[in-house]
């Protein structure tokens, strides 16, 4: 009887043997740990994706918020001709101002939603100086326009401001500027002994006189933020933003 044949067949035998099971596990465990690093790798990176995008947010939020309340205290106090006019002639008393020429008024509150600063000026036709919630003077020869900026409060909290328009005029419901902002602190810089415009106090409003709001020179905000990262390790649950502004007609800004 021929051997080969025999010989050929039990060599194919042989190539033909599948892995066994402990191999086969072998490789599934394997390849669960790659899966498991990429999985891993992918929720870090979306996470991080994420994040990013939470905290590009919160300072467009920032500079959006500081920007609007810098633009209307830098021009508080504002007339558009000082040949025909003066502070005392164009910011008459009233309601909100109790004295003549008073360009900036504010109220305190040491618990969120916190303070409350009011700025009026007077603007030209089409001069462009804006308001707080964006518009421009682009109906009548002069305009007065009075802006109060507070914090709404409550669990959807957010910075408004209420505009109103006309010498006297009657304030309206605030408008929504920005969300996420918590707490409104103001610091009003002044010369405690007058007569110039160097700063050499910063007071809240509850401590200031009625010289001292005729006597403003400087602005002093803080803004405090929801952290949207809040709840993750090393994160707090508030950022702050504060920043210096200067009133033009006392600094020349």
């Amino acid at each position: 009887m021929n051997a080969q044949p025999l010989q050929r067949r039990a060599r194919g035998a042989r190539r033909q043997r599948g892995f066994s099971m402990i191999e086969l596990s072998i490789a599934l465990l394997i390849a669960l740990f790659l899966i498991g690093g990429l999985l891993t790798i992918e929720q870090g990176t979306r996470k991080t994706f994420g994040n990013q995008n939470l905290m590009a947010q919160l300072q467009d939020n920032e500079r959006l918020a500081m920007t609007m309340i810098t633009d209307v205290i830098q021009a508080a106090g504002y007339y558009p001709d000082p040949t025909q006019q003066t502070a005392l002639s164009s910011m008459t008393a009233n309601g909100i101002f109790t004295q003549p020429g008073q360009p900036i008024v504010g109220t305190y509150n040491g618990a969120a939603p916190g303070d409350t600063v009011t700025v009026r000026y007077m603007t030209a036709l089409n001069d462009g100086v804006i308001n707080c919630i964006g518009g421009t003077n682009n109906l009548s020869p002069n305009q007065y326009y009075t802006n109060q900026f507070s914090v709404s409060g409550g669990p959807f909290s957010q910075l408004q401001c209420a505009l109103g328009i006309g010498a006297a005029p009657t304030m309206p419901a605030p408008t929504p500027l920005v969300s996420g902002v918590t707490n409104l602190e103001i610091w009003y810089g002044v010369n405690t002994a007058g007569g110039s415009n160097n700063v050499d106090s910063y007071l809240r409003a509850n401590l200031m006189s009625a010289a001292n709001w005729l006597n403003v020179t400087s602005v002093m905000v803080r803004l405090t933020f929801n952290n949207p990262l809040w709840g993750q390790p090393g994160q707090p649950q508030f950022i702050y933003f504060t920043r210096v502004v200067g009133v033009m007609n006392r600094t020349g800004v």
